[in-house]
């Protein structure tokens, strides 16, 4: 069974185009390690260390967080930061960042609303994010560390 655990939700308005993404591990847990890669095509080129994302977390229908970062600072609390062009030009476009998924996240199924946008307001992206942190994915310990898994990895139709 395929699960998406990030969907992209642009349309047309959106500047990045063809979003794909791959997370290696497919299924990373709390406290380790995730590569994030993303590929798409830009319409047009703006400043990556401009830009803001808004995220809402949410535990089933309770809102849990609703904050805007921008995108280094969203990154620096994950554990990564921007790298290569900051300001892409138009066309093919690819950003990797290792992100360390927190060990404190509550045991819950979450869903994670991220809309990015530019400097001056245009929207960059729109990605719906599933995570399935309850006690059945939970993986055995052996170290005394607990931990959650993601079930699948999930790509951009």
């Amino acid at each position: 069974m395929s699960i998406r655990l990030v969907e992209d939700v642009s349309d047309d308005t959106y500047l990045l185009d063809g979003l794909a993404i791959t997370l290696t591990p497919a299924s990373p847990w709390l406290g380790h390690q995730v590569r994030w890669d993303m590929t798409g095509h830009l319409k047009e080129s703006f400043d990556l260390t401009r830009a803001t994302c808004n995220v809402v977390m949410k535990f089933g229908p309770i809102k849990m967080l609703d904050k805007t970062y921008t995108l280094p600072d969203l990154l620096k609390r994950l554990g990564g930061r921007l790298s290569g062009d900051l300001t892409p030009p138009p066309g093919p476009w690819r950003q990797t960042w290792s992100l360390h998924l927190p060990e404190t996240v509550p045991v819950a199924e979450h869903r994670i609303l991220l809309r990015a946008r530019t400097c001056s307001g245009k929207n960059l992206l729109a990605l719906n994010i599933a995570l399935n942190f309850s006690h059945r994915f939970r993986p055995p310990t052996t170290s005394g560390r607990t931990g959650s898994r993601i079930r699948e990895n999930a790509h951009r139709r």
